[in-house]
């Protein structure tokens, strides 16, 4: 049997990558509250540009049509604002809730499919799609009963804004998959957020001390790498086979949050997760698992 078809060896590096973007959101919390969301943002996109540079250069990728560009600039936009709203709220609550009520994005993906692409709802969808709002009410339940401040439920109001960001963003992944390679579109969506980001510089910019270089220095290696493993990954084994991986991010961010940050994991938090979990793996069974079913990276601020 040909070694590329062997679905463990996808599934290995599918967790891997999934592994590292979780690695990624403790270290841009931490990032965040070290040095403030809008640099670690901008330097962020700062180092990944240029290890994009790098990489399209020494890949000799070609430069991309104005039609495909138009495409970068707009998930780029897209990504920007998803990822500012994701870490902004990662700030303000554990990593594992905001992962749980991001896991939503993927139904939201279905019925922006359906307005953007004319893709058809079935009922076994929709059915899907009220698994995972009950899981997002339940999440939201352990925070309105007085065990947290108004503050972390704006952060859980900012991850679900974040996930309507990221469902738009799934559909664009679908359109631009054959158009373009993962270098190209991991430089250009850094490019595109270092410009979105940079009017601010003015007001906000400030270059951070020499101990939050390495951080920044990994965020930026991590995308890259994470993305780069996953699509291997999915380019090797069916999306039926890799799509319940992502949800072990769940798990990553429940142990670095624990590991970094002292938080604890609660009950609300696992029963709403499970519901989400089990609505989005309904749609995909719904969509046949093929390779046009959206796949749910867990991580809105992935890039």
């Amino acid at each position: 049997m040909n070694r590329a078809a062997t679905p463990i060896i996808p599934f290995a590096v599918c967790c891997a990558g999934v592994a590292l973007f979780s690695v990624m959101d403790a270290a841009m919390k931490g990032l965040s509250l070290a040095i403030g969301l809008y640099n670690a943002l901008f330097w962020r996109a700062v180092a990944g540009s240029v290890l994009g540079l790098a990489l399209m250069l020494l890949l000799r990728e070609p430069w991309p049509s104005r039609a495909v560009l138009r495409l970068h600039v707009l998930r780029g936009l897209v990504v920007a604002g998803m990822a500012m709203l994701f870490f902004w709220a990662l700030m303000r609550m554990p990593i594992a809730e905001a992962i749980a009520l991001s896991f939503i994005a993927p139904l939201i993906a279905l019925y922006l499919a359906a307005l953007l692409l004319g893709e058809t709802i079935s009922r076994q969808a929709i059915g899907a799609s009220v698994l995972g709002l009950l899981g997002v009410i339940v999440i939201l339940s352990g925070k309105m009963r007085g065990s947290y401040d108004g503050v972390a439920l704006l952060g859980a109001g900012a991850v679900l804004a974040s996930a309507v960001l990221f469902a738009w963003n799934l559909i664009l992944q679908r359109q631009q998959a054959q158009l373009a390679s993962p270098v190209e579109v991991a430089f250009f969506q850094h490019l595109v957020m270092l410009g979105a980001f940079s009017p601010g510089a003015p007001w906000l910019l400030a270059v951070p001390p020499s101990s939050a270089l390495p951080m920044v220095l990994l965020a930026a290696g991590l995308a890259f790498t994470s993305l780069a493993a996953l699509a291997w990954a999915y380019a090797r084994a069916q999306a039926q086979v890799l799509i319940p991986v992502e949800y072990t991010a769940f798990i990553w961010a429940a142990i670095l949050g624990w590991l970094a940050f002292g938080e604890r994991l609660t009950l609300p938090t696992l029963a709403g997760a499970g519901l989400i979990v089990a609505g989005c793996l309904l749609a995909a069974r719904t969509q046949g698992g093929g390779p046009a079913t959206p796949a749910p990276h867990v991580e809105p601020g992935l890039l």
